[in-house]
């Protein structure tokens, strides 16, 4: 991918019937995201988009965080939110080994069931991780991602299950962690940020967020 990103910081509007609708229908809130990247880009297009969003909610505000090559928030529902769009080019830019960060990303930490050898042709199924078994996953994620973890502090969030007629039955769980980092590898995490982490990405997952941490 040659250019960087965009990423659009949403206020979504407590008044609004298609934000309120979308805040209960993770498939809904998917919709409404991809309206904001461009048509005719095949199969995949979530992914050609290059699209992660994340939900962050306090007790008075919802912001809905969108991540991809080009955003127009004006294809959103009327009175939908307020959008603010900036390049992530300078985030990039700043990614150097040795450069302590903090971070925030939302994940979906799931294992494979291991099924006995008679059935080895067969798949087992997806369990979610919780508890000290998702924090190591996390761990094992952020390495791999070029990031050496300090502080990682979860948050439960309310699952999430897709709906409608082609919808996976699967039920999502999701976790939110917030922490402090160092960068090991700059490009191994550059590659992270664009194309997220772990499973999920449909449905509020995966996006990796990066500040600077604050100087001692």
């Amino acid at each position: 991918m040659n250019d960087h990103p965009v990423i659009a910081r949403i206020r979504l509007n407590p008044h609004s019937r298609d934000v309120h609708r979308d805040l209960r229908d993770a498939t809904q809130m998917h919709r409404t995201v991809m309206r904001m990247v461009p048509e005719g880009l095949g199969e995949s297009p979530r992914r050609r988009a290059g699209l992660l969003y994340r939900l962050d909610e306090t007790d008075t505000s919802s912001t809905l965080l969108v991540q991809a090559t080009r955003l127009d928030p004006t294809l959103l529902p009327a009175g939908y939110g307020h959008a603010e769009v900036k390049s992530l080019a300078p985030l990039f830019s700043s990614l150097r080994k040795g450069l302590a960060v903090r971070y925030r990303i939302v994940v979906n930490p799931v294992k494979r069931e291991r099924l006995p050898l008679e059935q080895k042709n067969k798949r087992g199924k997806i369990i979610p991780l919780s508890g000290a078994d998702a924090d190591q996953w996390w761990l094992r994620r952020a390495a791999d991602a070029g990031l050496q973890l300090h502080v990682l502090t979860p948050t439960h969030l309310n699952a999430v299950r897709p709906r409608g007629k082609q919808a996976t039955p699967m039920r999502h769980s999701l976790l939110r962690y917030d922490g402090t980092a160092t960068v090991t590898d700059p490009d191994a995490l550059a590659d992270a940020v664009l194309t997220g982490i772990g499973r999920g990405k449909p449905y509020g997952a995966g996006l990796l967020s990066l500040a600077p941490a604050a100087a001692a």
